[in-house]
């Protein structure tokens, strides 16, 4: 490789040192002796000093050369995208490759490959790098990840396992938009058990006349608090199907555990008969609000059903910008075929799966029920710890009801998985809700046909 001017300087100098240093050698020794330099020192010396010379000269042309470079140089413009790269190298365009597998794959078979070594890390990385190696790599780095961090003499050796967290993370991303708490915008987030302000109450004002007293008033607040509350669900499989790696495996073990837990958070969610329980459960956001009576069961009616929502909530000083409305998909399907009397749609923006309707965004969910439910997102307080934490188990002894006693007696049946050759999957979510402002949601009971 040529070398940069820089390095040409520094080679030159080096040479130009040693040149100075035959100089100073024969000078040195003639003065030791007393004498003067013989025919060949003379020589010696005269041809050195020649040498010193020509250098300095190509020195200062290199050193010149080097400050007219440095005069013409730019700054370089600091880089922190790809694509400003790919455009510094010409314009290419940047190619992304996306797997076209399902979203959650990745996580189904980070369970899929503890469950079939029965919870051997180890034994799990090699499992998954068998077979989804080209497909889903980072399983296996997760698995090998989380075998350097476990120890068996720490015992918290499951903490260091947050390398696990970005596969729970994608069920959680697939969950989320499957349920009514991933689809309504705006909830207000919260942390768990910290006390938040509620204001309940505002201020006194009026017209005040020329040397007249002006009103005292005063805010009212309240506190709220979200206590740690979670949702938790066990399925139970083979140790056959644990081992299947077939796409139709994995879609079974993904689809039921999404749907179970999205159809339980959203029934709890909306059914009024959802008391809170402290420290097991929220209630649900329309437990305790007292039901605007319904109109009827036609299309115009929801008109006037859904008014009175409104008026009710704008009654309580609750704007309904941002608001959204939640009903069954059945309900949805029947204002989105209501015609008035000249054969034109009632709700134009309506389908069965939602729309809007008098300009409030409707979300449909069959977990709705007969009620048609108002919200205002900003008024509901919402702790979510933003993972799933996932447990397989092949030893425990379980009770396969869906309604398990709390505590075991002499009628209870216990299943053993390691005796029937079974896999248990436990899912367990931390979330919890609260209805900041009483006014803030409002619901009717009603079935609409069209």
């Amino acid at each position: 490789m040529p070398q940069t001017i820089p390095e040409q300087i520094t080679a030159f100098e080096a040479t130009r040192a040693a040149k100075a240093a035959i100089l100073t050698d024969l000078m040195t020794k003639a003065a030791e002796g007393q004498v003067t330099l013989d025919e060949a020192q003379t020589e010696t010396y005269d041809a050195a000093q020649r040498d010193i010379e020509s250098l300095d000269a190509h020195l200062g042309r290199l050193r010149a050369l080097e400050q007219s470079h440095k005069a013409a140089a730019v700054p370089v413009t600091p880089v922190t995208t790809t694509k400003a790269a790919g455009e510094l190298r010409g314009g290419l365009p940047i190619v992304a490759v996306k797997s076209a597998l399902p979203q959650g794959t990745g996580w189904t078979r980070f369970v899929m490959a503890i469950a079939a070594t029965k919870g051997n890390l180890a034994m799990a990385e090699q499992y998954a790098l068998s077979r989804w190696q080209d497909s889903t790599p980072e399983v296996a780095l997760v698995l090998k990840a989380a075998v350097a961090a476990g120890t068996t003499t720490d015992a918290t050796w499951a903490g260091p396992l947050a390398p696990i967290r970005p596969l729970a993370n994608e069920f959680l991303a697939l969950l989320r938009p499957a349920t009514l708490l991933g689809k309504i915008p705006n909830l207000r987030a919260v942390p768990f058990n910290v006390s938040v302000p509620v204001q309940t109450g505002g201020g006194t004002y009026q017209w005040v006349g020329q040397n007249a007293p002006k009103p005292v008033g005063s805010l009212a607040f309240s506190t709220l608090t979200l206590g740690i509350t979670k949702c938790a669900g066990i399925i139970v499989i083979t140790d056959e199907l644990a081992r299947n790696s077939t796409p139709a495996a994995e879609e079974v073990i993904r689809g039921d555990m999404i749907a179970g837990i999205a159809a339980f958070l959203d029934a709890q969610f909306c059914d009024p008969a959802n008391a809170p329980v402290a420290g097991v459960n929220p209630g649900s956001i329309t437990n305790g609000v007292t039901p605007i009576t319904t109109a009827g069961t036609s299309p115009a009616n929801a008109r006037t059903d859904i008014q009175a929502l409104i008026n009710a909530m704008t009654a309580a000083n609750i704007s309904v910008v941002g608001a959204v409305l939640l009903m069954s998909e059945t309900n949805a399907a029947a204002l989105a075929s209501g015609l008035n009397a000249l054969g034109q749609p009632l709700f134009p923006d309506m389908t069965s799966t939602g729309g809007s309707a008098m300009g409030i965004r409707v979300i449909a969910s069959q977990s709705a029920g007969n009620n048609v439910i108002l919200i205002a997102p900003q008024t509901v307080l919402y702790a979510d710890d933003g993972g799933v934490t996932i447990d397989v188990s092949t030893e425990a002894s379980l009770q396969m009801d869906s309604a398990p006693a709390a505590t075991p007696d002499a009628t209870t049946v216990l299943k053993s998985l390691w005796q029937f050759n079974l896999v248990g999957l436990r899912a367990e979510r931390y979330i919890n809700w609260k209805r900041g402002r009483t006014g803030g949601v409002q619901y009717t009971v009603a079935t609409y046909t069209a």
